[in-house]
């Protein structure tokens, strides 16, 4: 998360019109011009770079601007700054029509790198190979005493991403070369001191020492990245940056490229036999060959040395980190060659036990799940034990780490092939899984409504529900977890301002335990438990920025939920989904503006059931009845409520389910008429909030549609419509909303009221048949329900004479 400062500062770079930014422009072309720029240029080209840099479209420059940049950028005696600072913004331009940079004899490898990355920004695959061929021309023509090498490493390995087939054989031969040689052979002596001068200087005070281990011990293998020194040389640097590149050239760099589809056959026959071969005849191996050995060797070291006790925090940060891309690293050696595998099986079996037992790797216990995941069924290792540890451990006790949690959701997002149809796992765990969505909603939420689809099933959809709808009420509980455990290492950032004394004296109180330990839960349980005693116990942390967060994602992960459970549902778990719409729809944590947001979400999910099962509206009228009787459904817009009578009114007719009785619509007839006269002719107050057009619209309706089929309560409907017509049109409109809303209501009851003086007609028309819902009918001039809505409309409109009664 950004800082306010920083937020401010971006704030201001979006909000720069083109005017502004083209004063601005001018102000950096003048710098620029002057021989002697000075840090005022350097000032203005950061400024430049954040605007824009601070929005996702392209913003245009003028073309003075562009050349100076240009310009600027090639010339060599140019500072280096203002050059990193021109290139950078130059790649934010990409793809730009206006580039002249003509790079071809550039010979200082700093500046071919900072051309050759706008360049590669702009896209041009054609463009991209002749980067690659003329940063592998100075990597071949390199002597030791030239030019480093280092700032072209990058380079390689975005051409190597972006056009993995656009190298020949023997440049990949040379910098397989090149590569191993880095990685084995780099000095284990420090770099010299640099000379202070002077008559009194010490010469012997000034020779390199040697590279120490993590713990402070003399290194005495080959170097590699957790080696320790106060200053390294340029081999050590190289080697430093072949490690960090070598998983991108190792997947990419071959002459197949990545997506060879015999990748593993050639590797197993070729490759392993080949290195057989050629170390039995005491001949070298092939350079592919030869690096792969190297980097396995490298790997391998780097396990040996992530035990040793670090003496510095940095050091520790960075053995972690190196653990982790070394797995992923014998990953990749695994799969390409696979006689790596039986070699690197026992330490990663090792390697895999001290994670389990030290929480302070656990970053690296997901690359090696990954590892036994791709490998375990070759190596004989129960793969799934590792991931079921890993998903009991990870969600639990590391929600608040961001980066694991995206990493975790990107590992099952990644790995739904891996677990094949056997998804168990996964949706067992999906409590689990919704700790890391919980406490980080905002980035998580796409990418858990895409893996939602994979997550759900019959069994787990009802208590996936529950939890989806009391996903703030976890984050609530989740900063409680955090507040009341002193064991956390690294406590995360929480609302200060928000005093909790009462939440954790009831966290702690065993009274709400089972609540607490229910929502808490680390696997699907099967079972479902109310959980309005922690809505009130959790209120005061309602407000909290990271719970309000959580809130409005729920409305987006609902609609992911219900699209996924629509394809499979059938109509128990329908009529079940149902049920529990109408319950939780009274029962949400209260926070602000969530319970509208989720009342949308939900009324329009109990309509798509009803279109897909019209029979619920009749297996569920018991407990309809009872919510429409209730009067609750008012609150929140009224939108679950407004939901629930249409289709009252669509589907409750024996056209839809021959269970349908006139006892039946009768029943329903009498609640939604005391529901009608309670909205339109109370006030709003506390307990009755304000009615919304829409659903007195609704009411309406659906009393037409009931009494056009049980026509013994046309006469009652009548009259109430009447009413309702004259308190439209009257002074005491304010029931029905304003103005507007109040002349639309009326214009509803005389439409319905003229429909119902000719009986027939309305049930007809209130009651088509399901033929009558197709598209098509409607369009059709020639079918009966359009001609029979045209008569009716002439009728009306000739006046009452010609109608009955």
């Amino acid at each position: 998360m950004f800082s306010a400062a920083a937020e401010s500062l971006l704030r201001q770079a979006r909000d720069i019109q083109a005017e502004e930014l083209d004063k601005f422009c001018s102000r950096a072309s003048q710098l620029l011009r002057k021989e002697d720029s000075g840090p005022d240029a350097t000032q203005a080209l950061r400024r430049l770079f954040l605007i824009v840099a601070a929005t996702k479209y392209s913003r245009k420059l003028e073309e003075a601007c562009v050349d100076l940049l240009q310009s600027t950028l090639l010339r060599p005696t140019s500072p280096e700054q203002l050059q990193l600072l021109c290139a950078a913004v130059l790649r934010e331009r990409a793809p730009c029509d206006s580039l002249h940079l003509p790079w071809d004899h550039i010979q200082d490898t700093r500046q071919l790198s900072l051309v050759a990355s706008v360049l590669l920004a702009q896209g041009d695959r054609a463009q991209v190979s002749r980067v690659g061929q003329r940063v592998f021309r100075v990597l071949e023509s390199r002597q030791p005493e030239g030019p480093s090498l280092r700032p072209l490493l990058p380079v390689v390995s975005k051409v190597v991403s972006l056009a993995p087939g656009s190298l020949h054989e023997d440049q990949t031969n040379l910098l397989n070369r090149r590569l191993g040689d880095w990685l084995r052979y780099a000095g284990l002596q420090q770099g010299p001191a640099p000379s202070p001068g002077g008559f009194f200087s010490a010469p012997k005070a000034r020779q390199p020492g040697p590279i120490t281990e993590v713990d402070g011990a003399l290194a005495t293998d080959f170097f590699t990245v957790l080696s320790v020194g106060q200053r390294f040389t340029e081999d050590q640097w190289l080697n430093v940056q072949a490690f960090s590149m070598l998983r991108a050239w190792l997947w990419h760099g071959s002459p197949e490229g990545p997506g060879a589809p015999d990748t593993d056959d050639r590797s197993e026959l070729e490759g392993s036999t080949l290195s057989v071969l050629s170390a039995a005849a005491g001949r070298p191996l092939p350079p592919q060959e030869q690096l792969r050995e190297r980097a396995f060797e490298y790997c391998q070291r780097l396990l040996e040395q992530s035990t040793r006790r670090a003496l510095r925090k940095g050091d520790a940060d960075l053995q972690k980190a190196c653990l982790v891309e070394a797995v992923l690293v014998l990953g990749v050696l695994c799969r390409q060659e696979p006689s790596f595998l039986y070699r690197a099986l026992s330490g990663l079996k090792a390697l895999h036990a001290r994670l389990c037992a030290d929480p302070a790797w656990v970053r690296a216990l997901l690359p090696t799940a990954q590892f036994f995941l791709n490998h375990g069924e070759a190596a004989a290792v129960d793969a799934e034990a590792v991931c079921q540890h890993a998903f009991a451990r990870i969600p639990s006790e590391f929600f608040h780490s961001p980066a694991l949690a995206f990493e975790f959701v990107q590992f099952c997002r990644d790995n739904l092939p891996l677990f094949g149809r056997n998804l168990g796992i996964l949706r067992r765990s999906f409590p689990n899984l919704f700790k890391l969505l919980a406490w980080n909603s905002p980035p998580l939420t796409a990418e858990v409504a895409a893996l939602l689809p994979s997550l759900v099933d019959a069994s787990t959809a009802a208590e996936m529900l529950h939890a989806l709808l009391d996903l703030p009420c976890l984050t609530a509980a989740l900063d409680l977890q955090l507040r009341a455990s002193p064991a956390v290492s690294e406590r995360p950032l929480w609302d200060a301002s928000v005093r909790v004394p009462s939440c954790l004296e009831a966290f702690r109180d065993p009274q709400f335990q089972a609540l607490f330990q229910h929502l808490l839960r680390a696997k699907a349980s099967g079972t479902v438990e109310g959980s309005a005693p922690l809505h009130q116990l959790l209120q005061p942390l309602a407000g909290c920025a990271r719970v309000r967060q959580c809130a409005e994602a729920v409305p987006t992960l609902l609609q992911a939920f219900f699209s996924a459970v629509g394809q499979f549902a059938d109509g128990a778990l329908a009529g079940q989904l149902a049920r529990l719409l109408l319950e939780r729809s009274d029962s949400l944590y209260p926070v602000p503006g969530y319970e509208a947001q989720v009342h949308r979400v939900l009324g329009s999910q109990f309509l798509a059931l009803c279109q897909r099962h019209p029979s619920l509206v009749v297996e569920l009228a018991k407990e309809l009845l009872e919510f429409v009787g209730s009067g609750s459904g008012v609150r929140g817009g009224g939108h679950v409520l407004t939901s629930v009578v249409w289709a009252i009114g669509e589907y409750l007719a024996v056209s839809w389910d021959r269970r349908c009785t006139v006892d039946q619509i009768n029943k329903f007839f009498e609640a939604l008429e005391a529901l009608l006269f309670e909205v339109t002719q109370s006030r709003p107050s506390a307990t009755l909030p304000k009615c919304p057009p829409q659903l007195i619209a609704t009411l309406m309706t659906t009393l037409t549609k009931l009494a056009s089929r049980s026509q013994d309560l046309i006469p009652r409907v009548s009259l109430f419509l009447s009413k309702i017509r004259t308190l439209a049109q009257g002074p005491a409109a304010g029931s029905l909303g304003c103005r507007e809303d109040a002349a639309a209501v009326g214009r509803r009851a005389t439409e319905l009221l003229n429909l119902l003086k000719m009986p027939s007609v309305a049930q007809f028309v209130l009651t088509p048949s399901a033929g009558l819902s197709e598209p098509g009918y409607h369009r059709d001039t020639n079918t009966a329900l359009p001609l029979a809505l045209r008569t009716v409309s002439r009728l009306v409109e000739r006046g009452a004479g010609l109608l009955p009664g």
